[in-house]
Parts: C-alpha cells; structure tokens; sequence
C-alpha cells in the first residue's frame, strides 16, 4: 500500500481549518465546485468532477474537532478503498495541517498526478482558511485556473 503526505502552515486557528475539511460545504470553498451531502443510505459526501463523469464519494471516518477529520473513499477507480486524514496541530502562527490520502493499491502515474494535485489543493486551502480564497481548484466542469 501507498500513501500521499503533506505538510502546511496555515495562519488560522485549527476550527476554521477543521470547518473546511470536514463537510462538503467546506470543501466547495477549496477542492470542488460541486460538493454534495447526500444520504446513501447513511450520510456522506460527494464530489462532482468535468461535469459529474467523475464522482468520489466520501464516507465519514473519523471526526474529532477540531483536531481530525478523515473519509473513506468509496467511489474512483483508483480512489475507492483509499482514506483521507487531515489533522490539525496548533503551531505558533495558527495551524499545522498533516494531510495523508492513505491505502492506495500501487504507485501508478495517476497516483504521481494525484500527489501534484494534493499540493495544489493544500494551498487554495491555507487561502481559504486565511481568508484569501482563491476558490475551488475544480469548477463543476473544468479545472480552474
């Protein structure tokens, strides 16, 4: 099994950082236009890529706020089975976050480009957190620029 981590300061205390990773109406501020609760029988979120072709659907894992948030990921060709944790440490500017998108099957070039993205993300998170939104990398239809 392979895992992605990464590491980022964010000037903002652990609760405004936990309220963005641990809903789909926080995510919709950084990760994806179309951010969705839904109930499947049991609730969860999904989330809505190039026009809904793509939909990871994310169970709720753990959730200690503001200190954790994690998911499973139900939905994705590579994705389903996988587990996103984001934990929140205090650090002397606000927030440490310790990201891991965890349990994947191989290292695959889709996993590399995944690695990229998640960099990418973690960035327009800090912005969002810090109240320099940049929006969600993804629009419902397209990857913004």
């Amino acid at each position: 099994m392979a895992d992605l981590r990464h590491q980022i300061q964010i000037a903002a205390p652990p609760g405004t950082v936990y309220g963005l990773v641990s809903s789909a109406q926080g995510f919709s501020h950084w990760w994806a236009e179309d951010a969705r609760d839904v109930a499947n029988p049991t609730p969860c979120v999904e989330l809505g890529f190039f026009g809904r072709k793509t939909i990871y659907r994310l169970r709720p894992n753990t959730f200690l706020p503001p200190a954790q948030a994690s998911w499973q990921c139900e939905t994705g060709e590579e994705w389903t089975g996988t587990q996103l944790s984001f934990v929140c440490g205090r650090h002397a500017q606000g927030t440490l976050l310790r990201f891991t998108h965890a349990n994947w099957r191989a290292e695959t070039d889709y996993f590399v480009s995944c690695n990229t993205t998640w960099g990418e993300l973690l960035f327009r998170l800090k912005a969002a957190a810090e109240g320099k939104g940049r929006g969600p990398l993804f629009t419902a239809e397209a990857l913004a620029y």
